[in-house]
């Protein structure tokens, strides 16, 4: 028997040690190194830590937050780490297979030209390098064999891509499009130019209109929404709110109350006193202006703008300043920077409210600041009763304060408590299987919701709907008579060898591009415009506006410096995007054939001791 439990025992701990070898196979401080082989290359745990910890960290210098790995994960920057770091394993893979490698000399120059590891004198110092490495977690061997091979990777790219050009013909069509420009005239009808009678609609031709335009008029899915609400303002006079307490906010808001004169100044700064006194001369003889001298020391007004300033603001030149009348200029004054001229633009008069003028105001705030709190206190018991079996109605016949609501809300609703994003998000979210949830508005309130109905699209009823018919239906007879009166302009202008009738008034557009703006007018003219043939008449009409418009010209791209550089930003931009498709291109079809293989366990191992 116990050579029975010595051979068990013994069982057991190979078992054991096995477990263990395998747990040291994908953990991060074990045996096993590889997160995933491409090829002939590799791709260690640490390449991996090393690379979603540089990621981190540009992310939260970027956002200023703090990037948990949770975020990244959900963000799905490990996924673009592992991808970039096989597609650099399939590079490395493929330079070993047609061996292109740098040699020493190659690698040195590039090492020595990094200035994070030169010294004063911009010469390579080797104090520094080790240096910058140890701050890393690199070691030398490790830096120059990652530096060997990304050299490497570069000469290859730039084989693959060097040379790489999209036809000039792509450029120059692109360039003419932008660039084409079209000289027109047009005619602009509004609605003054449109006489109509001033009857009103019979009860017939609204209902008319209202069945014919149906889709205008139906309501969209509609959720029935009951509320409670438990308000600031409801719980104020609950609210006990001490003269101590009255005092000290009207002390820490001493500067909102208690507002001293002051004065819109501007500061004109000289170099030395007789500068100053010499451009004061000047002034006061009249033979300069104040914005001359500005203009002359190369400044604008907005450079020398103080804005407003208190007494205490100016120091020494306080109160010879604050004496002046406004426009006045005095000085020269010290200043910060040196002597000074100062011109006051304005007085602001001083406001002092007193302890007991503002009493109401401090009042109302501090009363609605403790309300919050007391909300913030009963939000747990409202929570927890609604949870045993309360209804919403119960609360609010139950607890003092809570008023009870009921909402048809649709993403269009802002109205009362629909306002807030808080409310909307919960109504938007809310389906008829939750159950109601203690929830707080921007505010401070507090809320719960439930829902009652949904409601499908509808047509609204037509005694709902009677002023917006009718305001459709107006928009709709002036619609077109617009159309019917451009039509006219239009057919006339075609019989007049293209000039518009007289007593138009007629706007003229000269060399405009496809990207200008014209007010008040349709929004598609100027795509029409381009489509259009010299001498062409259409009737372009939208919400915007009706413009009856003639093409007088069809003009070539603007020669100038603007041109030029977009051609040449064209160009680059076409032969850069040619160069990336095709090294994408090569790029997939050398990790095909690397035949890359992740390692999910040691992923997930480099997750689990991720900081």
């Amino acid at each position: 028997m116990k050579k029975l439990s010595k051979t068990f025992v013994w069982i057991l701990m190979g078992l054991l040690f096995v477990g263990l070898a395998g747990f040291g196979a994908i953990n991060v401080s074990g045996t096993t190194r590889t997160l995933a082989t491409v090829g002939d290359a590799t791709v260690s745990v640490d390449d991996y830590a090393r690379a979603l910890q540089q990621e981190q960290r540009a992310i939260q210098a970027q956002s200023g937050q703090s990037i948990p790995l949770s975020q990244l994960i959900a963000m799905g920057v490990d996924r673009g780490v592992l991808s970039g770091l096989v597609a650099t394993a399939a590079l490395d893979n493929e330079l070993t297979e047609i061996g292109l490698s740098v040699g020493d000399e190659v690698l040195l120059e590039e090492i020595t030209r990094i200035s994070a590891f030169q010294g004063s004198d911009g010469s390579f110092s080797r104090d520094n390098y080790r240096f910058a490495l140890d701050n890393a977690g690199l070691s030398e061997a490790e830096f120059e064999a990652d530096m060997r091979s990304e050299t490497a990777r570069t000469l290859l790219q730039g084989a693959i891509t060097g040379g790489t050009r999209m036809p000039a013909v792509l450029g120059e069509t692109l360039t003419n499009y932008i660039g084409a420009r079209r000289s027109f005239s047009y005619v602009r009808l509004a609605e003054a130019n449109v006489p109509l009678t001033a009857i009103a609609p019979t009860e017939d031709a609204l209902k008319a209109y209202y069945e014919t335009h149906i889709e205008d008029f139906t309501l969209p899915e509609t959720k029935v929404i009951t509320y409670v609400a438990l308000r600031p303002d409801a719980l104020v006079d609950e609210v006990e709110v001490d003269e101590t307490a009255l005092r000290g906010l009207y002390e820490e808001r001493d500067a909102e109350f208690n507002v001293p004169e002051r004065r819109l100044v501007e500061q004109l700064v000289f170099p030395d006193e007789d500068a100053a006194q010499t451009a004061k001369a000047q002034l006061d003889v009249g033979g300069t202006t104040f914005e001359t001298l500005v203009a002359d020391r190369e400044l604008s007004l907005s450079d020398i703008d103080m804005g407003d300033v208190a007494i205490g603001d100016l120091g020494a030149a306080g109160e010879a300043v604050f004496a002046a009348d406004v426009g006045a200029v005095v000085g020269p004054l010290p200043s910060d920077f040196g002597p000074a001229l100062y011109r006051v633009n304005g007085v602001l008069e001083a406001n002092f409210t007193s302890f007991e003028e503002a009493l109401p105001v401090l009042r109302e705030e501090l009363a609605l600041d403790r309300a919050r709190r007391l909300i913030e206190s009963r939000a747990e018991g409202l929570d927890d009763a609604l949870a045993g079996g309360a209804t919403l109605e119960d609360l609010a016949e139950e607890e003092n304060g809570v008023v009870l609501g009921q909402l048809d809300w649709t993403a269009n609703t802002t109205d009362d408590i629909a306002a807030y994003d808080t409310f909307r998000n919960a109504a938007e979210a809310v389906t008829s299987e939750d159950f109601p949830e203690v929830g707080y508005l921007e505010d401070g309130s507090l809320f719960a919701l439930r829902l009652d109905e949904v409601l499908p699209p509808r047509p609204e009823p037509f005694e709902d709907a009677r002023t917006a018919v009718s305001e459709a239906y107006e928009g709709d007879r002036i619609a077109k008579a617009l159309a019917a009166q451009a039509e006219q302009i239009k057919t006339a202008t075609e019989g007049n060898n293209g000039q518009f009738p007289e007593g138009r008034e007629v706007i003229e557009q000269t060399g405009l591009t496809r990207t200008a703006y014209l007010d008040q007018t349709p929004v598609d003219l100027l795509n029409q415009v381009f489509e259009m043939e010299v001498g062409e008449v259409r009737v372009v009409s939208d919400a915007e506006g009706t413009v009856v418009v003639r093409l007088d010209e069809i003009l070539p791209p603007d020669d100038g410096n603007d041109m030029q550089f977009l051609s040449q930003a064209l160009g680059d931009q076409l032969n850069q995007s040619l160069s990336n498709e095709i090294f994408q291109i090569y790029l997939q079809s050398v990790q095909t054939r690397a035949r890359p293989q992740v390692n999910q366990q040691a992923v997930n191992a480099v997750h689990a001791n991720f900081q």
